[in-house]
């Protein structure tokens, strides 16, 4: 028979007629109870400590207005960067105009507190059931996603904090509000919300979003209008009818959600409602007379001010890059109104020697672009020439996806990934391989749908990985992606410095199947300039904001070459400059790098280094995949025009400073490794070839390095991994060809068809 557990002494009371019972849970758990009341009060100090330490800047609308300008000065100027030596002035695009309380008309007020604080009027400055009902609402999807935050807490967040997500930014924005609230009005504080907060086409303030929206004051905004710039409190990107259909679609969802709160909270009635959400705001209905647009075109604004330093030779492109930057990292109202003073890293001297070298070269009517990228040891980019006519065009063709634009096709320059991989892997760059002038590849790990990949370029025979890199022989390289596997290659570009993140994982790869920008290239082949150290390449040195804060930038580095590696890779570039594709890069100094060209011409690349600087250089139509058949009457490869800019760039910027020799790698170093393949062993002579004998190979016998059959498949594939490559390659003793195959084919798709163009 079970016991029960004895109750404590201490747990037991005698009551009035001598009955001992067992006490309440309340008094069993009032230990509980006074930590917990005695937690709340030393909270309820703590808050109360807080809230008297915590001191409320001055209101930020009555800054002066040079405090509110932010300033960009190039990497000549590196103290106090001002009006007179900035090389671009940052500003919003729209005055901010202040009204007052009473200039705000109802419907706009009625439409915010709908909009964003339903309770503005009743809490103090933070309010729980609003967090609440913003979850709930979070939860079910309805409308425009809630924040919880009031607009006090909203208004202390853009006037006196940033916008970083963390505990304690809301926890002093939280105490901020509640302080603000005790000191200033809700109408005032209403007020100040609507003078600063940013509605978008860079109108800070509800003035100028009344102009730049509906081109009116705002005394006279209607309620349809109000709703609508409610409705871009939260977010206001991505809502503008003229910028296509989502963005109108958009735009009718925002206001249908505020006018049904107005509704909901009393301030219009079921058939008001109904006929504001009756007006098109589509700026193509025909319907709609000229003129009387519910929402007026956007206007033509620059947030880089009147002048640019520089803008003669497209330092343009530069600044608008790094305004790009620093909204990102800052905010908007930050950049345009805060006050920074922003050092960066351009020399204009390089920016004038790249305009120059572009402009000298392709110098006649309807020659195709070209864009250059220079990093210098530090990883810090000294010129960035993107363009010649940023007033029409400010496409940067330098940055690709991040200039507003495309990546294009790097074609052979990529083969230096591979290179780099193999290295990586223990091979030697003496290896030999088979150099068919036409190859079919049908291992599953280089294929996408398609039945195999082709590729042509080759002059027959044999030739080891060096020669292969001076001649950008593309059957080589083929291979040599096979056996290394298409994702260990495209990791290594990325390690080195490729930051595209839609490079997917195909052998066409190695030929220049994937979209790139020219920044992407320089950054790669940087990393072999500085013994194997990848640097990711910065624009921005160091920020000083008004209150004595100062943010400095250094890149971020990595090893993933060791010295020996990286100049096994670096020798291997420098008989392409020496005797090989990219001979017109010859400048007389030491110098390294890879040509590359794409199919039918349509891209042309030199990507070349100095020991102090790297280089990328892209030529070609920016808006169609042209083919450079007849420019200055010759075919456009990456060994003629990019080479010879990349030339002109480099003999002027190095003219003033002595030559520089890269680090001496030995006979030993260069001969290390071991062989891809022991059919063909490796060369006897680390420089030469013996393309077109079949024997060129010496047998040597060695152990495999980890894993170079990796066992991946092409996303998409449905044929299964595999370890074994599988190529149709002509025996070693194939005849030698007289030329390297030239053939004529459509352009690449990234999965297969990119091995088939040009080699070089």
């Amino acid at each position: 028979m079970r016991t029960r557990k004895p109750v404590p002494v201490h747990n037991l009371k005698v009551t009035r007629k001598g009955k001992v019972k067992k006490r309440s849970v309340f008094w069993r758990s009032r230990r509980v109870f006074y930590l917990a009341a005695l937690a709340v009060t030393v909270f309820a100090a703590g808050l109360v400590y807080v809230l008297g330490q915590i001191d409320l800047p001055v209101d930020p609308r009555v800054a002066a207005p040079q405090d509110l300008t932010s300033f960009i000065c190039s990497s000549e100027v590196q103290v106090n960067c001002n009006a007179s030596n900035a090389m671009a002035q940052l500003h919003g695009t729209q005055d901010r105009v202040l009204v007052t309380y009473a200039q705000i008309p109802p419907v706009m007020r009625e439409a915010v507190l709908s909009a964003e604080d339903h309770d503005f009027f009743k809490h103090g400055g933070v309010d729980p059931m609003g967090i609440a009902r913003a979850a709930a609402a979070d939860l079910r999807g309805n409308g425009v996603r809630q924040g919880g935050s009031t607009i006090t807490q909203q208004y202390v967040k853009q006037a006196y904090l940033t916008s970083e997500q963390t505990a304690t930014r809301k926890i002093k924005e939280a105490v901020m509000a509640v302080k603000l609230e005790q000191q200033i009005s809700k109408q005032e504080i209403l007020t100040r919300y609507l003078n600063t907060v940013y509605f978008g086409r860079g109108a800070y303030g509800v003035q100028a979003a009344s102009r730049v929206w509906f081109d009116v004051d705002v005394e006279g905004l209607n309620a349809g209008q109000a709703a609508f710039l409610a409705g871009l409190l939260r977010n206001p990107n991505g809502a503008d009818p003229y910028k296509g259909a989502a963005s109108l679609k958009e735009a009718e969802r925002r206001r249908r959600v505020v006018v049904d709160q107005m509704q909901t909270e009393g301030y219009i009635t079921l058939a008001e409602r109904k006929a504001l959400l009756a007006i098109s705001m589509d700026p193509n209905d025909p319907a709609v007379p000229d003129g009387q647009e519910f929402i007026k075109p956007p206007p033509k604004v620059s947030t880089l001010g009147e002048e640019v330093r520089g803008k003669e030779w497209g330092s343009e492109y530069f600044a608008e890059y790094v305004r790009q930057w620093l909204v990102k990292q800052f905010g908007a109202d930050a950049v345009y109104t805060g006050g920074l003073k922003v050092y960066t890293t351009l020399d204009l001297n390089m920016q004038k020697a790249a305009y120059d070298a572009v402009t000298t070269t392709l110098d006649r009517p309807g020659d195709p672009s070209a864009a250059l990228v220079a990093l210098d040891d530090g990883g810090q980019v000294k010129a960035m020439m993107g363009g010649t006519d940023f007033a029409n065009n400010k496409v940067n063709l330098a940055t690709g996806k991040a200039g507003g634009g495309s990546g294009r096709q790097p074609g052979s320059t990529f083969k230096m990934f591979a290179l780099a991989e193999a290295v990586r892997e223990g091979y030697s760059i003496q290896s030999v391989l088979p150099s068919p002038s036409n190859i079919e590849i049908t291992d599953p790990i280089c294929l996408h749908g398609e039945p195999s990949w082709k590729v042509r370029g080759g002059p027959g025979g044999s030739t080891s990985l060096v020669n292969a890199t001076k001649k950008s022989i593309n059957t080589v390289y083929a291979q040599l992606m096979v056996r290394l596997g298409p994702d260990k290659v495209l990791q290594m570009a990325r390690d080195m410095g490729v930051a595209e993140p839609g490079l997917k994982p195909y052998c066409a790869l190695v030929l220049g199947g994937g979209q790139v920008s020219v920044l992407d290239m320089a950054a790669g082949y940087s990393t072999v300039a500085n013994n194997g150290i990848a640097k990711t390449p910065i624009v921005v040195t160091r920020v000083e904001f008004p209150n004595g804060d100062v943010k400095t930038y250094q890149p971020v580095t990595k090893q993933v070459l060791d010295p020996d590696q990286a100049g096994r890779v670096n020798f291997a570039l420098q008989q392409v400059i020496k005797g090989g594709t990219g001979v017109d890069a010859n400048f007389g100094r030491p110098a390294a790098g890879k040509t590359g060209t794409t199919q039918s011409n349509v891209d042309g690349w030199f990507v070349g280094f100095t020991p102090k600087l790297t280089a990328a250089v892209w030529m070609g139509y920016p808006s169609e995949s042209k083919p450079m058949n007849d420019v200055h009457g010759i075919k456009v490869q990456g060994g003629t025009f990019p080479a010879r800019i990349w030339k002109k760039f480099m003999e002027n910027v190095t003219a003033s400073t002595p030559s520089t020799d890269f680090p001496e790698v030995s006979n030993e170093t260069l001969a290390a490794g071991i062989t891809l393949d022991p059919k063909y062993g490796t060369s006897r002579v680390i420089t030469g070839s013996s393309s077109g004998s079949g024997t060129s190979g010496t047998r040597t016998p060695t152990t495999r390095p980890h894993s170079t059959s990796p066992t991946t498949t092409v996303p998409g594939s449905s044929v299964p991994q595999t370890s074994v490559p599988h190529t149709t390659v002509p025996p070693a003793t194939v005849p030698p060809t007289t030329k390297p195959v030239t053939p004529t084919t459509k352009p690449a798709t990234p999965a297969a068809g990119a091995g088939t163009g040009p080699a070089g």
